[in-house]
C-alpha cells in the first residue's frame, strides 16, 4: 500500500510539473505574440478615472482600426484578455474599458448614468494613440449594447460603427417595463455595484432575493421597502424608483427623439423573439428609422433568449426545439461586419436586407427593408363578451351591441396571483384560466405568417385611478397546445405618454392603447387559432399598483381595502401583423 501511495504521489508530482510547464509555456506564448497592457487609466472630462485593457499584436507598429468593448462586467482577467485576443487575431487593436468605479477606477459605481460620456472620452483618447488609425468599432451584449447606443447620443467622429446585441435601455427595459418596476435588476445592482469586480456571492444568491420578494408579497409593505426586508441598503434601487416616469433622468442616458437624427454610422444589431428586454433593443432601431431613415442599420433576429442571442442561439429554448437554420455564428458575423465597414470587406451573407429574421415553423430566413415592412396587413380582432367553447370569442367582426365583461381583483388576497404572461415554457398544454379572460378565434382557414409586433386598444372602466394590465398572444395549435407568441405588460396611466402620468377617471370608459409588444415571426398552419389572454398584473415579480393614484412604490396593502372592479368592453381589439403572399 505504501509503495502504491508513493507511486500516486510521484504521478501527481509529474502531472503538476507538467501542468505548470504548460501554463508557463502558454504564458510565454501569449507574451511572445500579444502586447497586453492591462493597467491603463484614462481621465474623463469631469476628472473621473476609467480603467482599460489594451491588446495589440507584438511587434506590429502599424496604426490599425480599434475594436472597443464598454462594460460594467469586470470578469476573470483571462476571459477578458481572450476576447481582446480575438480582436487582435482578426487584425485589430482590442480595447476593453470598464465602467466608472470598476476595476482600478476609484470613483462611485452608478450603473447607466455616466457610460455615454465616459465611453466618448475613451474613444477620444483611443483616436489620439499612435496605434489607432482613426477608426473605432464597438460590439457587445446587454449592458455592453446599451453603452454603444449611449455613446451615440453625442457621436464621436472616430466611432465608425456599433454592433449591439440585445441592447438594454434604462428606464423602459430594465429596471422598468412600460413604467412598471420589475424585480430582476434589484439583485443585479448588488452583483455589479458591490465591489470593483463582480459580487458573484450576492449575484448567485437566488434564495436570498426570492425570500425577500416573497416576504414583501406576503406582508404587503411598500415596494420601496424591499431593501429594508432584505436587510441591506440598495442605493441604486432607491435611486431608480424615484423616477417612475421616463423623465430627464432616464432620457439623458441614451439617444432620445431628435438625438437619433445625427446618428449616421452603419449599425448591425442582434436580438431575440424571447429576449426579455427586446423592446429596448428594437426601440433604438425604430427611433433611428423614424429620425434618420437613411442610416444603414441592420437587424438579425430569431427565436432566441437574452443570453442565447449573444451566443448565436440555443437549440432548445424554454423547452422549445428551435429550427436548425436559426442557429448562427455571431462572432464570425460580427467580425465580417467590422471587416466590411472598417476594411472595405464583403458584407455578411446573412444580411439580405435591413431586417433579417428567422420564421419559426418554416425553418427559413427572410428579410425586409424595415420592421414596419415585415408585414403588409393586419388581422383586427375584437375581444367580445360572447362565449366560444370554454373561452370568449376573438372575432374579426366588431360587436354591434355595446357589452362588457366584469372582473374583480382583491389586492389584499395574496393566495391568488394574476397574469401568467412569461413565455416559459414556450409550448404548454394548459394556460391559466383561474382569473382574467381568454379570447379565442375561429380556426384559421388557411396558413398565415405572423410577422412583427401586435398592438391594440383596451376599452375599460374601473372604480379606481389606475391599473397595470397584461395582454398575451398565443397560437392554439391544432393539437390543442398553446404556443406563446408575444406579450405586453404596462401601466394604464402611461398608455398615452411614458413621460407623464395621467390618472384614469373612475367609472369612465378609458382607452388604453399599447404597441410596445415583443416582435415575433411564426408560421401558423391551417386549423390553428389565435388566443388573447387579458388580465390585471398582480404577482410578486413586479411592483403592485393598488390604483389609489399615489406613487405606486409607496402604496401598501392598506390601500387594498376596496377591490379593483373592471369592466372590459367588447369593442377592445388587437391588431396582429401578418405577411400575405404577393
Amino acid at each position: 500500500m505504501k509503495t502504491f501511495l508513493n507511486f500516486i504521489i510521484l504521478i501527481l508530482a509529474v502531472y503538476n510539473l507538467s501542468a505548470q510547464q504548460t501554463v508557463k509555456a502558454k504564458s510565454e506564448n501569449l507574451n511572445s505574440i500579444y502586447n497586453i497592457q492591462d493597467s491603463i487609466s484614462v481621465k474623463a472630462r469631469d476628472g473621473a478615472t476609467l480603467s482599460l485593457i489594451v491588446g495589440r499584436k507584438k511587434g506590429d507598429e502599424n496604426p490599425l482600426p480599434v475594436i472597443l468593448q464598454s462594460t460594467i462586467y469586470v470578469r476573470d482577467k483571462g476571459r477578458d484578455i481572450a476576447s481582446l485576443k480575438k480582436s487582435v487575431d482578426q487584425g485589430y487593436i482590442g480595447v476593453i474599458m470598464y465602467a466608472r468605479g470598476k476595476r482600478f477606477s476609484p470613483d462611485e459605481i452608478l450603473p447607466y448614468e455616466n457610460d455615454g460620456n465616459d465611453t466618448y472620452d475613451v474613444i477620444d483618447w483611443i483616436s489620439k494613440q499612435k496605434w489607432c488609425n482613426g477608426s473605432v468599432g464597438m460590439y457587445g451584449g446587454s449592458y455592453n449594447g446599451f453603452t454603444q447606443w449611449a455613446v451615440c447620443k453625442t457621436l464621436h467622429p472616430a466611432l465608425k460603427t456599433i454592433v449591439p446585441y440585445v441592447a438594454a435601455r434604462p428606464g423602459q427595459g430594465l429596471p422598468v417595463e412600460n413604467n412598471i418596476f420589475v424585480n430582476p435588476n434589484y439583485e443585479w445592482s448588488f452583483y455589479v455595484g458591490n465591489n470593483k469586480y463582480l459580487d458573484t456571492v450576492s449575484g448567485n444568491d437566488r434564495q436570498r432575493f426570492r425570500k425577500m420578494q416573497n416576504k414583501w408579497w406576503e406582508t404587503g409593505v411598500a415596494y420601496k421597502k424591499l431593501d429594508s426586508i432584505d436587510g441591506v441598503p440598495n442605493k441604486w434601487f432607491q435611486r431608480w424608483i424615484t423616477h417612475p416616469s421616463f423623465d430627464s433622468y432616464w432620457q439623458k442616458m441614451t439617444p432620445y427623439k431628435k438625438d437619433f437624427a445625427q446618428i449616421k454610422i452603419p449599425i448591425l444589431a442582434f436580438d431575440g423573439y424571447y429576449n426579455d428586454g427586446q423592446s429596448s433593443g428594437l426601440y433604438y432601431l425604430r427611433e433611428l428609422q423614424k429620425y434618420s431613415p437613411e442610416t444603414p442599420a441592420y437587424l438579425v433576429i430569431g427565436p432566441y433568449g437574452h443570453f442565447g442571442t449573444q451566443n448565436g442561439g440555443e437549440a432548445i429554448l424554454y423547452e422549445y426545439k428551435v429550427d436548425a437554420v436559426a442557429l448562427f455564428d455571431i462572432n464570425k458575423i460580427t467580425y465580417q461586419w467590422f471587416d466590411y465597414i472598417l476594411k472595405n470587406g464583403t458584407k455578411p451573407e446573412i444580411l439580405k436586407d435591413r431586417i433579417n429574421y428567422e420564421v419559426m415553423g418554416r425553418n427559413e430566413w427572410c428579410s425586409a427593408p424595415s420592421i414596419d415592412k415585415m408585414s403588409n396587413d393586419f388581422l383586427t380582432l375584437y375581444l367580445t363578451n360572447n362565449k366560444l367553447d370554454k373561452f370568449y370569442s376573438l372575432s374579426s367582426k366588431k360587436p354591434t351591441k355595446k357589452g362588457y365583461l366584469t372582473q374583480e381583483v382583491d389586492f389584499a388576497n395574496r393566495e391568488i396571483t394574476n397574469n401568467d404572461y412569461y413565455p416559459e415554457p414556450i409550448i404548454r398544454k394548459e394556460i391559466d384560466t383561474s382569473n382574467g379572460f381568454n379570447f379565442i378565434s375561429e380556426p384559421l382557414k388557411e396558413p398565415i405568417l405572423i410577422n412583427g409586433s401586435f398592438l391594440g386598444e383596451i376599452k375599460a372602466s374601473i372604480n379606481k385611478l389606475d391599473m397595470d394590465i397584461g395582454v398575451t398572444l398565443y397560437e392554439v395549435m391544432p393539437n390543442g397546445e398553446y404556443f406563446h407568441l408575444s406579450y405586453f405588460i404596462g401601466r394604464a396611466s402611461y398608455s398615452n405618454d411614458i413621460t407623464q402620468r395621467k390618472l384614469l377617471k373612475p367609472h369612465v370608459i378609458e382607452t388604453i392603447s399599447f404597441s410596445n409588444t415583443h416582435l415575433v415571426s411564426k408560421q401558423l398552419n391551417k386549423g390553428s387559432r389565435l388566443l388573447i389572454y387579458l388580465n390585471v398584473n398582480k404577482n410578486p415579480f413586479s411592483e403592485l399598483n393598488y390604483g389609489t393614484g399615489k406613487t405606486v412604490t409607496e402604496e401598501t396593502i392598506k390601500d387594498a381595502k376596496i377591490p379593483l372592479k373592471i369592466k372590459w368592453y367588447n369593442d377592445s381589439f388587437v391588431k396582429i401583423p401578418i405577411l400575405k403572399s404577393q
